[in-house]
């Protein structure tokens, strides 16, 4: 009677370290089903486009001093006027044209204890070319000698009045710039499989870099580099 419970307690016994060794089996198999899954490859794949701007910001801006605040004003009209006349010459419209009001000096009122210049008053006056025609504002700006004939001195190009160019096309580029980029990418993985004797899965994780727009070069700001990186994550197997 005694070895009744003796003899159950050892069959549960079995069964339990019969259970445990099959569940350490799965377990030991899944883990490294699971390593197998860690292998992986980074890559990264890059897309390039060169693409002329549709847009230019084009400042003209001058100066004019005088001891007489309103002639300064007057003159100031004046030549704003010859501009306009200038520009719409050119082909210019309305629309594309806007003056900025007037930014006057008094030397007078000055208290830094710097050196007077010989008029009191200066005043500087700035025209803005709004346009998607950039053709015509780059042959436009090769032609304001014109305006100096005529007693206007335009400012040299300083940063706040420099021409800008814009690519604001970029939604239209950005499937085809996307897909080149993670194909870019696949043939690298892909050879990096080919050199390692592996093959390569599917994609564990992908991410999309930020296009970047950027001026060729400095002697060419009307035409644009587009560039993204495209970084994507492959499983390897044998």
């Amino acid at each position: 009677m005694d070895n009744k419970p003796l003899s159950a307690a050892f069959v549960l016994g079995a069964f339990v370290c019969i259970g445990l060794a099959l569940l350490g089996y799965f377990i030991a198999g899944g883990m490294v089903k699971l390593k197998a899954l860690e292998r992986a490859i980074t890559v990264k794949g890059l897309s390039e486009r060169e693409v002329p701007a549709n847009i230019a910001i084009w400042p003209i801006k001058f100066s004019e001093a005088n001891n007489d605040l309103n002639q300064v004003f007057s003159t100031l009209q004046k030549k704003n006027a010859i501009i306009v006349d200038f520009l719409k010459k050119h082909g210019f419209q309305d629309k594309e044209i806007s003056i900025s009001a007037p930014a006057i000096l008094d030397r007078q009122s000055q208290q830094d204890g710097t050196e007077r210049g010989k008029f009191r008053y200066s005043g500087e006056s700035t025209i803005t070319i709004y346009s998607e025609n950039v053709d015509l504002v780059r042959n436009s700006m090769q032609t304001l000698v014109e305006l100096g004939k005529q007693g206007i001195a335009i400012s040299g190009e300083d940063y706040q009045s420099r021409t800008v160019f814009i690519f604001s096309k970029l939604n239209d580029l950005k499937p085809g710039m996307i897909e080149e980029a993670t194909k870019n990418a696949r043939t690298v993985a892909e050879k990096f499989a080919q050199d390692s004797k592996s093959q390569l899965g599917k994609i564990k994780s992908a991410s999309q870099g930020q296009f970047s727009i950027e001026d060729r070069d400095s002697s060419t700001p009307h035409i644009k580099q587009v560039r993204v990186v495209s970084t994507v994550e492959y499983y390897l197997s044998d």
